[in-house]
């Protein structure tokens, strides 16, 4: 991983195709990506998928609860322009050698199977990420070489950082970029350059993609962060070399 800004789609080039599909992460690399973004839960028969939400409801043409589904189930099921959900391994299988996957378990009973396949296909391009702090330090005593990111969505995070830095031994910090409508510029900053003293690296994801574009966010967090997360590939690969940053 270089000294430019990192692009990773988010979900896959999610602004343009079905999410979360071999579509989307495939699209994203041939957009110029340097990697993908996706999300893993455990399914009945105890296979890892790659999907958002706890239920297919919001995503595909049935419904029901991930976990309370086989694979063969899931297979059957429509996520959009006929693409069917993908395994972990399909992924790993369907995206080039360099391309950087950050998988984020969702499901803290996925720990042990993920990390399995993570040990299986080249995980020196894996940076493993979880809200779950409990699962990230389960999958930190399983595989110590991984990269494992800390995702933020809450203020409490930050401050539970010094203890949870020895167990976890992470790589990145994974911090929202609406942190800066939250918490605003001074305190983002501030808790961005402690990361950073840290010898840590900063990816951002969003939950609202337009504070990337908007009163020069991304330029008021220069030299803060590494990488970004994004839905749509090519308007962030477009925006970082306008930048100077790609």
């Amino acid at each position: 991983m270089g000294g430019k800004i990192l692009v990773l789609g988010h979900r896959g080039y999610s602004a343009k195709y079905p999410e979360n599909t071999l579509l989307a992460f495939k699209k994203a690399i041939e957009a110029g990506a340097d990697g993908v973004e996706l999300d893993v839960w455990l399914t009945k028969d105890g296979e890892v998928v790659v999907i958002h939400d706890e239920t297919v409801d919001r995503t595909s043409n049935g419904s029901g609860r991930v976990k309370e589904m086989t694979l063969e189930e899931l297979k059957g099921l429509d996520f959009g322009n006929g693409e069917r959900i993908p395994t972990l391994e399909e992924v790993f299988e369907a995206l080039p050698r360099e391309a950087i996957i950050n998988v984020e378990i969702k499901d803290a009973d996925a720990v042990e199977r993920t990390a399995e396949i993570v040990r299986a296909h080249s995980p020196e391009r894996v940076v493993v990420s979880s809200f779950h702090l409990d699962a990230l330090e389960k999958y930190r005593k399983l595989d110590p070489e991984t990269r494992i990111g800390i995702l933020i969505d809450r203020e409490e995070t930050i401050a539970k950082l010094p203890e949870l830095m020895p167990r976890v031994s992470p790589w990145s910090i994974n911090a929202p970029i609406d942190a800066l409508a939250i918490l605003g510029v001074e305190k983002t900053v501030g808790a961005l350059q402690m990361v950073k003293k840290a010898g840590l690296k900063v990816l951002l994801w969003p939950l609202n993609e337009e504070l990337y574009y908007q009163n020069d966010n991304l330029i008021r967090l220069g030299g803060l962060f590494d990488g970004v997360i994004a839905n749509d590939v090519e308007r962030m690969i477009s925006y970082l070399s306008s930048l100077g940053l790609r």
